[in-house]
């Protein structure tokens, strides 16, 4: 493996590339051991020359956006980890239409669309992740989420880039077909309307909720567990008695029941561990199997 990494790395001379990059510092857990390579395209050309290779070569490879879903393991990441955030962004309009790169910031997107007048993405406003990434997993809140407002995906699948509208069955609660390994998001549209004048407003609400009733002070991945269906996954780990129980330095917020935090020092194996520890006890109490909303990677 060692030999073709540094194949890998003469390949990709003069592109974005850290060699045993410590995850912690490229996700929002802070967690996290290092990536044998850390690769960071600038371009579709460069992203593409970076797939290629690592195909080629056999090197196993991970895509991923801002970090904001995803706990690292604290041995790290074999192989390839292509980081398509940072300069893979940028916003254009056609009318009502919002046309994003995917390595965007989807809060940035969001407000950019208020800035122009535009409604639809107010509940993404307070959103850390990538629009690839929101893309990938329908990403939402609020009642809101990517499902309705997307109407066209490039995207690479089998190596090549595909123009596609999307159709019911594309997309679910935190799913979309659009997700890595078999596909990888390059760019989205957005169908938006005219603000009807209250657009900022709802934006500012969400917001003023979000920093009242979410542990923003810490880091975390977000939701830990999806909805289930008929339940709130935070009621259900509040109800079963779990709030600010810790293993090493990862506890269930106090603040919000819904999200395991890093209160300082958390492992990859604490968070795991926690998690565990809550979905055996909710489903001892209610019968309920909480899935995890956070992408567990590594080795």
């Amino acid at each position: 493996m060692k030999q073709k990494l540094e194949q890998c790395a003469r390949a990709l001379e003069g592109c974005r590339l850290i060699h045993n990059a410590p995850m912690k510092d490229y996700t929002s857990f802070r967690i996290g051991g290092p990536a044998d390579l850390l690769f960071m395209p600038r371009t579709r050309e460069e992203l593409l020359l970076g797939l290629n290779t690592a195909k080629e070569l056999g090197i196993p490879r991970v895509v991923m956006g801002n970090g904001s879903n995803m706990l690292v393991s604290d041995k790290g990441i074999e192989g390839l980890v292509i980081r398509i955030a940072g300069d893979f962004s940028g916003i254009e309009y056609d009318g009502c239409t919002q046309k994003v790169l995917a390595g965007t910031l989807m809060c940035l997107a969001a407000n950019d669309a208020l800035d122009n007048g535009l409604m639809g993405l107010e509940w993404g406003t307070g959103i850390p992740g990538t629009v690839g990434g929101a893309v990938a997993m329908n990403a939402g809140a609020y009642g809101g989420d990517v499902k309705q407002v997307l109407s066209r995906v490039e995207c690479l699948i089998d190596g090549e880039i595909q123009h596609i509208h999307p159709t019911d069955g594309d997309m679910a609660y935190r799913y979309s077909r659009f997700s890595a390994p078999e596909a990888i998001v390059l760019s989205a549209e957005f169908s938006l309307s005219p603000d009807d004048g209250g657009a900022k407003e709802r934006s500012r609400d969400y917001c003023e909720r979000r920093k009242t009733k979410q542990p923003l002070s810490y880091p975390s991945a977000g939701s830990t567990f999806k909805r289930p269906e008929g339940h709130f996954a935070g009621a259900l780990i509040e109800q079963a008695g779990l709030k600010g129980v810790r293993v090493g330095g990862a506890e269930v917020s106090r603040l919000h029941a819904g999200f395991v935090i890093n209160v300082g020092g958390a492992t990859a194996e604490d968070v795991r561990i926690l998690m565990e520890k809550i979905q055996e006890e909710v489903f001892s109490r209610f019968g309920i199997m909480l899935e995890p909303e956070v992408k567990m990677v590594g080795r």
